[in-house]
């Protein structure tokens, strides 16, 4: 299998060109934006996703072209018969958001294990590049700031997170493993909080929580006191990331971190959130959940200096584009409003 050059230039062909690719999780958040990417550049896509977490609505517009094809399938299943032979397979299956992955933490472990491993089997058959969607949660709540790929982490292997933390780390093993005996390219991105459109509504994750709870009128929920930081990368800046990442010659099957490295509290995204959707929802706090991480940014020196990348839109840009979206599907099921001024001038005190 030929592995293109890492970072084409504009006027370039796309190194994706007229390859056949799998996107695993290919309905879900980020995948269905992967999907859409590698259309665009010409490739030829089949998109794999039990639509547990994923929605159909996310791909649905896809399947009019003749270069798309989705198949509803189970990654902890042996793949179906009749697929192409794959030139790259964009491993994204799994849920991504504690609301998701607690809910039947069993399949969330499976899905790292003996998922990855049919994946891992067909990636060796066809002789594919497999990149794996790894996660910051691999660092777990980490004790150094920022955090590099060097890092071992600081992760509760017996936590209500640890299914999804743990099988991660897990999932970096196998492929390690399988990639250095069988001679399988792989490649391993540790992503870290990334938001955009198409994410769903309930997934519990904070961007989300704030922008359809401000939508709303609701009240905006802080769990803790609002002082634990995260930093967040636009869906489109992640998924240039990625691609950029499969078609590194150089890289190897070192994980590279890819994220914004620019650091928010928790209590200024709301305030942006609040004065990007001009919502006068309060804010409430709740409890800090167990091992929710204090502070969480990259250390993207690898990814900078390898791919030459860095993600390149601003918080309050990216909001904007997400904002517009979510209000979009919302008017479409129930009616928006707002809170009552009253409301604000409580949480401002």
């Amino acid at each position: 299998m030929h592995i293109p050059t890492p970072t084409p230039s504009k006027a370039a062909r796309s190194p994706f060109h007229n390859k056949v690719v799998c996107v695993t999780g290919g309905a879900g958040f980020v995948g269905s934006h992967m999907c859409r990417r590698l259309l665009k550049d010409g490739a030829h896509v089949t998109c794999l996703d039990n639509l547990d977490t994923g929605r159909h609505g996310n791909i649905a517009a896809l399947e009019a072209r003749t270069s798309f094809s989705f198949i509803q399938h189970d990654i902890n299943d042996p793949l179906p018969p009749g697929l192409p032979e794959f030139d790259y397979i964009f491993n994204l299956a799994c849920p991504a958001s504690p609301v998701h992955y607690q809910r039947d933490p069993v399949f969330t472990a499976l899905t790292c294990s003996r998922g990855v491993f049919n994946l891992l089997e067909r990636a060796h058959r066809d002789g594919a590049l497999l990149l794996q969607a790894s996660t910051s949660e691999i660092y777990g709540d980490p004790l150094i700031h920022p955090q590099p790929e060097s890092y071992w982490g600081n992760v509760n292997s017996c936590g209500t997170r640890s299914c999804y933390d743990e099988g991660k780390r897990f999932a970096e093993t196998l492929i390690r493993d399988f990639g250095t005996r069988y001679g399988v390219p792989i490649r391993i991105a540790r992503i870290f909080n990334t938001y955009g459109p198409h994410m769903q509504f309930d997934d519990g994750r904070v961007v989300s929580n704030f922008v359809v709870q401000a939508l709303k009128g609701q009240p905006l929920t802080i769990y803790g006191d609002g002082s634990q930081t995260r930093s967040f990368c636009y869906v489109d800046d992640l998924v240039e990331g990625l691609l950029r990442l499969a078609a590194s010659r150089t890289t190897g099957p070192d994980p590279v971190n890819l994220g914004n490295p620019e650091e928010f509290t928790v209590g200024e995204l709301a305030e942006l959130v609040l004065s990007s959707t001009g919502s006068l929802s309060p804010l409430v706090h709740r409890p800090l959940p167990q091992d929710d991480p204090k502070r969480r940014r990259p250390d993207i020196t690898r990814a900078k200096k390898i791919l030459g990348w860095a993600p390149a839109t601003p918080l309050s840009a990216g909001l904007l584009q997400t904002i517009d979206e979510f209000r979009q599907r919302l008017e479409l099921s129930l009616p928006l409003r707002t809170a009552p001024a009253a409301a604000r001038e409580v949480r401002a005190c």
